[in-house]
């Protein structure tokens, strides 16, 4: 999903998580309920896909708000075409279901939690990722020493909300420069994984062989995806904010860290809201911006599920009724008012509301930092065009563009599409030089 979109939440509609009356086990499996739910949407039966919702979820999706989210996510994705594949798991008090969906122009899972009675409390949508541990699939690019550097498990932030990540830190007395890296759109790992590709695990890896530390770490909306549902006012700040800011605190009391150069990456969401966390703290060292956009992001998205609808040179009747479905979800976004609640363009109210009016280079107009800002030639989830508005906004910043590259920073060539991400690539070698010399200076 984030390769299609780039710049969304996306969780359609988080599990309220408020305490169910005790019930017998269901006499049907996680998987079954879930499978069944995907069924239904695709059937546009939006009566049937609703009778099994929990009461909280009920109230927070009935069936017309369902038939909304499922026109907006055709939108984005393109016409329904399959189930291909289910597979369960248990977290915390809930059993998970995880049905992979293809669509037109991308394959999610509809990730589907299942209370006590077999009742649905959540569903929401994430990238495709097969269960256990992947990292023997993926092969290092040329840049990368991993006899230059060590990694250990460390823990961003406290209390119910703390992350799991890693902490790669070359090897040597320091103490290093070091960078936190803070993820583009969507519920993403710790390396970023979309499709084939880990341009997180790229970046720390390649900057570690390069002499600087690299802290990344599991999306809020990953690894507490369940619980968020009862967040009330749920917005970016929740998402993205608070936890960049305490990665780089624990930064700056680690041993081997120099707490004076602390910087932040951000990727995508993670760069346009750069300029918020550079507010947050303005202790760190700078800031790098990769890919951020400037205009609103509910434009954003309407740009890019254009952009794929006429990439085959034709745009047929379903797209374009697909695409005046989100308009309609656009023009909702734009007339919300304060204190309105519900879901529009799969995220809550209190959500666009926080982005309402935001520019992310006009907000860096107050910054003390330095800034970096680096930009793909090929990237059409946030187009090169906006870079004009960074330079514009930011003169005395260090600016970078790559003809080459797609919003991952990831070298191809000809006009960039979603199934480039399902071959294996690497962040480009002169973009991780190009960050540990700049951070270095």
């Amino acid at each position: 999903m984030k390769h299609l979109l780039g710049s969304l939440l996306l969780v359609l509609l988080p599990a309220a998580l408020l305490a169910q009356p005790a019930a017998p086990p269901a006499a049907r499996s996680p998987a079954a309920v879930a499978t069944e739910l995907v069924d239904r949407l695709a059937k546009k039966d939006f009566q049937a896909a609703a009778s099994n919702f929990a009461d909280a979820m009920r109230a927070a999706a009935p069936p017309e708000k369902l038939a909304e989210i499922w026109t907006a996510l055709q939108g984005q994705m393109g016409a329904y075409k399959r189930q291909v594949g289910v597979r369960a798991e248990k977290q915390g008090t809930y059993e998970v279901a995880f049905v992979t969906v293809e669509f037109e122009r991308a394959t999610v899972d509809f990730k589907v939690a299942v209370d006590d009675a077999g009742r649905i409390a959540g569903f929401f949508i994430v990238p495709p990722q097969q269960p256990g541990n992947q990292a023997s699939e993926y092969s290092p690019p040329a840049y990368v020493h991993k006899e230059t550097f060590k990694e250990s498990e460390v823990t961003v932030g406290s209390g119910e909300w703390a992350l799991p990540g890693t902490l790669a830190v070359p090897v040597g007395a320091g103490p290093f420069p070091a960078v936190v890296l803070v993820h583009g759109s969507g519920p993403n790992d710790r390396d970023e994984t979309v499709g084939a590709e880990k341009p997180f695990r790229d970046l720390a890896w390649g900057l570690a062989s390069r002499g600087v530390a690299v802290l990344r770490y599991e999306k809020r909306t990953r690894q507490h995806g369940l619980k968020l549902g009862g967040v009330k006012d749920f917005t970016v700040q929740q998402e993205t904010v608070d936890d960049a800011v305490a990665a780089a605190d624990l930064l700056r009391h680690t041993a081997g860290i120099d707490p004076k150069r602390v910087f932040v990456l951000g990727h995508s969401l993670g760069a346009m809201m750069a300029p918020r966390i550079g507010q947050r703290d303005p202790r760190l060292a700078g800031l790098i911006v990769m890919a951020g956009a400037t205009r609103p992001l509910e434009d954003i998205i309407l740009e890019q599920v254009s952009y794929l609808a006429v990439a085959d040179g034709t745009v047929s009747e379903e797209e374009k009724k697909q695409i005046e479905s989100l308009r309609a979800e656009v023009a909702k976004v734009k007339a919300l008012k304060p204190g309105d609640t519900g879901v529009a363009l799969g995220a809550p109210a209190s959500y666009w509301l926080d982005l309402r009016g935001y520019d992310a280079a006009q907000a860096a107009k107050s910054l003390k930092q330095p800034l970096l800002i680096l930009q793909g030639g090929r990237d059409y989830q946030v187009a090169p065009d906006t870079f004009e508005a960074w330079k514009k906004a930011v003169p005395g910043a260090t600016f970078k563009t790559y003809p080459r590259l797609n919003h991952l920073f990831i070298e191809g060539e000809g006009k960039s599409l979603p199934q480039e991400y399902e071959k294996p690539g690497h962040v480009a070698d002169e973009v991780i030089a190009d960050i540990a010399g700049w951070i270095k200076r």
